[in-house]
């Protein structure tokens, strides 16, 4: 039996390609709308590109007037909202995409949204985030309940998205929901981000770059973990809540790049130029990012499934096994080294 239609916005991104592949596993119908970027790529979603119970709309969140078309054609019980600009590195370059998509797309599909849901009360929208809006969380872990404090103009951008549909929670009613989940890892990710980029350069022979020392560290959580917690939240969470996603596992980023030569050293022969190379940090860089995430765990009955190690080889051996991925993208912009400030 079929079950619900589901729209997911940046559906051709990394997470957006994986959430969908599980909704349909699960029996969903998906409508992908992604306004088609740099890191939009449809190798992502070839797998199930024939699928009966999938399509693709080309459509910018921006752009009202098809938003509210589709809207009213589909009549979407559900709608995942993952259409942003999500690199800290491109944020600090050129600010102002990040406030076009992540703020002002986030208005637009707001108000297309408020009208739709008026007349469809048991539609649900679910707002992905970051936990990269608590800023530096030096010690402990922020639950929802943590100051939010961005760092980057992304998680500005982000964290003002949050603000909006909160506030459209509680003033028009909407029934929206709020996800902020920690680093995500796992196939199919734009090597302009951290583990798909020392991949990439491990099988090309190029040297690692880390920032500073190596010392940041980051809570990692699978995509496909991810997935399954936003599936739980769209099915089981509490309109106006918000929700933090993480896996209480944190690694500095030094060590991540001795554990992923590691793993090619079985796969692969390593290069010369395989080695870490120190770079000047990017500005404003946060120290420690890491989640609370018992919320959910009570509450929801969720927990992440897949052990670090584990899912750092199973990521590797994807993008040795799809080398054609990287000629589906511009490689250029994706190792090139941003985020200095002019």
């Amino acid at each position: 039996m079929v079950k619900k239609r589901i729209i997911v916005t940046g559906g051709l991104g990394f997470i957006g390609s994986n959430l969908i592949e599980l909704l349909l596993k699960k029996k969903f119908q998906v409508i992908n709308i992604d306004k088609i970027t740099y890191s939009s790529n449809f190798y992502n979603t070839r797998e199930y590109r024939n699928n009966k119970k999938y399509k693709f709309i080309k459509c910018d969140i921006n752009n009202k007037k098809k938003l509210q078309k589709i809207f009213n054609t589909f009549k979407p019980s559900g709608i995942f909202n993952l259409a942003a600009e999500t690199h800290v590195d491109r944020s600090i370059d050129g600010p102002e995409n990040f406030i076009k998509s992540n703020i002002l797309g986030v208005f637009n599909l707001l108000e297309v949204f408020k009208k739709y849901s008026k007349k469809n009360s048991k539609t649900k929208l679910i707002h992905i985030s970051t936990d990269e809006v608590y800023g530096d969380v030096l010690k402990g872990r922020s639950n929802e309940n943590y100051t939010y404090k961005p760092s980057s103009p992304y998680a500005a951008s982000k964290a003002s998205s949050d603000h909006l549909v909160y506030s459209y929670v509680r003033t028009y009613k909407i029934p929206a929901i709020v996800t902020n989940c920690s680093n995500n890892y796992g196939p199919k990710q734009h090597p302009e981000k951290l583990i798909p980029k020392l991949i990439h350069n491990i099988i090309n022979n190029k040297k690692l770059p880390i920032y500073g020392k190596g010392k940041n560290s980051r809570e990692w959580i699978h995509v496909k973990d991810h997935c399954e917690a936003l599936i739980k939240i769209y099915e089981k969470g509490k309109i106006g809540n918000f929700y933090n996603i993480g896996s209480n596992k944190n690694e500095i980023n030094l060590k991540i790049s001795k554990m992923l030569i590691n793993i090619a050293k079985t796969k692969i022969k390593i290069g010369k130029n395989v080695k870490i190379a120190f770079v000047k940090d990017r500005p404003g860089h946060d120290v420690r990012y890491a989640l609370n995430s018992n919320k959910l765990i009570n509450e929801l009955k969720w927990k992440p499934k897949t052990n670090f190690k584990d899912g750092l080889e199973k990521t590797f051996d994807w993008y040795l096994d799809n080398l054609n991925y990287y000629s589906s993208i511009n490689l250029k912009n994706a190792i090139k080294r941003i985020g200095l400030k002019k």
